[in-house]
């Protein structure tokens, strides 16, 4: 679906104020309640994986992407490229930070939420953030080409029918100095508040907040954070 390629050109989207905003927000909360043995599911290039590292926390990383895993594991860190229906352990607290959620089909989160639970102990959090529609409709949508020395990345987002689908291209220059062409797609889905809410009671968790969150504008949130117990 797209995540090899996005990961070889995710250092040059300018996205790193969003993510530390986001991974305070979420570290704060693992801090202010003395939380330890932590999944990440979805971590990328283990950014939030390092801030665990820093504290002293028990962490573990996966991610669907191979890629994402490889600098995970150049920087040291404890993280696999597996599915989370095949991570054996159990945790204390389970993180999917940066919109994990809205890269799973409305037919599949259920599931997901269901293996989610399976890997936390009684009482144990699940916090997690997503794209508001506003978020979607007014932010994540439009076009982006970047032009650097031996790369160039156009990017095409359109958000239609409660879905946001990321066309990508890279031209990338080869030894020879001809350039290699790669191209792939994304797609995100809106999930809403009342929706992921009667999803989340189903599958064994209580509600403990949902906070509105404002990363680019102050009128209207563009992401939503669940911080969810699990009590079944």
């Amino acid at each position: 679906m797209g995540l090899d390629l996005y990961a070889k050109i995710e250092p040059y989207l300018d996205f790193e104020e969003e993510v530390y905003i986001l991974h305070k927000e979420f570290l704060r909360f693992v801090m202010t309640n003395d939380l330890n043995n932590i999944i990440d599911i979805g971590c990328g290039q283990g950014y939030f994986l390092e801030n665990l590292r820093i504290n002293k926390k028990k962490y573990f990383g996966i991610d669907l992407s191979a890629e994402q895993i490889k600098v995970c594991e150049a920087k040291g860190l404890n993280a696999q490229a597996i599915p989370l229906s095949d991570v054996k352990e159990k945790f204390d607290c389970a993180t999917a930070i940066f919109d994990v959620l809205n890269y799973i089909p409305k037919n599949d989160l259920k599931q997901f939420i269901k293996e989610t639970n399976l890997v936390l102990n009684q009482g144990a959090y699940f916090i997690f953030d997503v794209n508001s529609y506003f978020g979607f409709e007014e932010i994540a949508q439009g076009c982006i080409a970047i032009d650097i020395e031996d790369k160039f990345i156009a990017i095409d987002a359109n958000f239609e029918d409660e879905k946001l689908q990321t066309d990508i291209t890279l031209f990338e220059k080869q030894e020879n100095g001809m350039f290699s062409k790669e191209q792939d797609s994304i797609i995100q889905e809106y999930h809403s508040k009342d929706f992921l809410t009667k999803l989340l009671k189903e599958c064994g968790f209580e509600i403990v907040e949902i906070k509105e969150f404002n990363l680019h504008t102050d009128e209207h949130a563009d992401k939503l954070i669940f911080i969810c117990k699990k009590i079944a």
